[in-house]
């Protein structure tokens, strides 16, 4: 299976799905104990929550799963979030800071190394070309990094979590008006909670991509899961109801992103 799924689009946002993928190869899946072969931590169908939201945007989706190697995580290892827990580019625990691999079958320096080549990189390598794709037809790129996770994981934060989670690196990358509008999208809708930068400020897509000064700006959405399923457990089944109310804000924030967009490339000549 390819790593990666590209489909173009002329509009100026790119949507990128790097942990939608429940791929895992055989000789890895083999190595993974009982709670890891369950793939808790899949952005479970946040893919199909975003179709045909803007059916101009280009969406790139990683089909392999964070467990084979995390598409978000800086490729050194470096942490997201030092002094904080979290988990890492081949992550060793889930969400609850359960070990999903068999003891003595982690992997090793050499596992994740090949994995980077693998998947990492040829992910990255075609999110790089759409960006600049984009940014050359458009004159601005605006990558949505789109992200869910359970509402509820003590291990990774106190208390619930808000429903909308904004990350922009502490406004570093997009222009503020992208934040702004996503914000009053989020801040508008009646029933749900936001956060601009709280828990998540956006991953290591965000942060490596977003150039403001260069035209090529970023922006993450971090969802909780509870907005479109059912339950936040097995077999995390898409709640239809829930995710029609939130596909209306989704699509406005989107929409509202273009128009940006517009403003942008005309100041930038």
């Amino acid at each position: 299976m390819t790593p990666v799924e590209v489909r173009r689009g002329a509009s100026p946002v790119i949507l990128a799905f790097p942990h939608v993928g429940t791929f895992v190869p055989s000789e890895i899946a083999a190595r993974l104990n009982e709670e890891g072969q369950k793939l808790r931590d899949t952005d479970w169908h946040v893919d199909r929550l975003y179709e045909g939201l803007l059916p101009d945007a280009t969406t790139v989706r990683a089909t392999f799963h964070r467990y084979v190697v995390d598409a978000n995580r800086d490729p050194s290892g470096k942490s997201l979030y030092p002094g904080q827990n979290t988990t890492g580019l081949v992550p060793l625990t889930d969400f609850d800071n359960q070990a999903i691999w068999i003891p003595g079958q982690e992997p090793s320096d050499a596992d994740i190394e090949e994995r980077v080549a693998r998947f990492h990189a040829p992910y990255h390598a075609a999110l790089a070309a759409e960006i600049e794709r984009v940014k050359d037809e458009n004159g601005v790129a605006i990558l949505y990094d789109c992200h869910s996770i359970r509402s509820v994981c003590p291990f990774l934060f106190e208390g619930v979590l808000p429903d909308f989670n904004i990350g922009t690196n502490d406004g570093t990358s997009c222009d503020p008006a992208i934040e702004t509008v996503v914000r009053e999208v989020c801040a508008s809708a009646t029933s749900y909670t936001h956060v601009l930068n709280g828990r998540f400020k956006g991953g290591w897509t965000t942060r490596h991509y977003g150039r403001p000064h260069e035209g090529v700006h970023a922006i993450q959405m971090e969802l909780a899961q509870i907005t479109h399923l059912v339950t936040e457990a097995l077999p995390f089944q898409y709640d239809d109801d829930k995710a029609a109310q939130l596909r209306r804000h989704l699509r406005a924030a989107l929409e509202e992103l273009e128009l940006v967009a517009t403003r942008l490339a005309a100041a930038r000549n």
